[in-house]
């Protein structure tokens, strides 16, 4: 059901996001949750952006949005607390958003950045984790640098690249990553996220990482790092 497209029949207001709903797709019919920031119609064409398990109900619910609108999981998890008597068990959407950073350590003899891999990945790149509720992008990658490589870096607010991509054909991923200093390489990975660790310079870091989004960052780092030093 996630992404897919669906008619919509609102017959009930939650609240000013969330509304009950009947959708159609493969010519059935089923309950299902809209949520949008937006006055609605009674009746529109819109996407499944997440799929839902809830305390109280036998099935999984759709969640659905008008076209355009992109909706997180901690936005969707907040609206759905306006639901009564059912609880949210478990969710998943079809967009995903993750902040990170391109760490760099300084000394007199080079510079270099951190790759990392995580346990579940074959490819090295930067760290990085889910946003959560209340956070900024700032924050979430500041808390996820601490959490999985135990290092507090100061992050440079000029520097701002978005990475997306579609791992795994339906979900829909953004990892926005900032530029971060950090004044030590004593890393302290966390085991239960991070895989292995490594200290490379930009050169090294090109021929490791494979993807054309993390080629592309690590040219923008290089020059912003070359910047400060002139």
């Amino acid at each position: 059901m996630i992404a897919d497209n669906v008619k919509v029949s609102i017959f009930g207001k939650i609240s000013n996001s969330l509304y009950y709903a009947k959708i159609q797709a493969n010519g059935q019919n089923k309950s299902a949750y809209v949520i949008s920031r937006k006055q609605i119609r009674d009746y529109f064409d819109g996407i499944v952006v997440a799929v839902a398990e809830f305390d109280g109900l036998d099935e999984e619910r759709s969640i659905v949005a008008p076209y355009g609108e992109i909706f997180y999981e901690p936005e969707i998890r907040n609206l759905l607390l306006k639901l009564k008597n059912i609880s949210l068990k478990s969710i998943n959407c079809l967009y995903e958003k993750s902040c990170g950073a391109i760490i760099f350590h300084k000394t007199k003899q080079n510079t270099k950045v951190l790759l990392v891999k995580n346990n579940s990945g074959r490819y090295w790149s930067f760290p990085k984790g889910h946003i959560e509720d209340g956070e900024n992008e700032q924050q979430t990658a500041i808390r996820e640098i601490k959490e999985e490589t135990g290092l507090d870096v100061t992050i440079f607010d000029n520097f701002r690249e978005i990475s997306e991509y579609c791992p795994f054909g339906k979900i829909r991923k953004r990892v926005v990553f900032f530029l971060a200093q950090a004044f030590t390489d004593n890393v302290k990975i966390q085991e239960e996220e991070i895989d292995s660790y490594i200290w490379v310079d930009l050169q090294q870091a090109r021929k490791m990482c494979v993807y054309d989004n993390d080629l592309r960052i690590i040219d923008k780092a290089e020059t912003a790092i070359h910047l400060m030093r002139n």
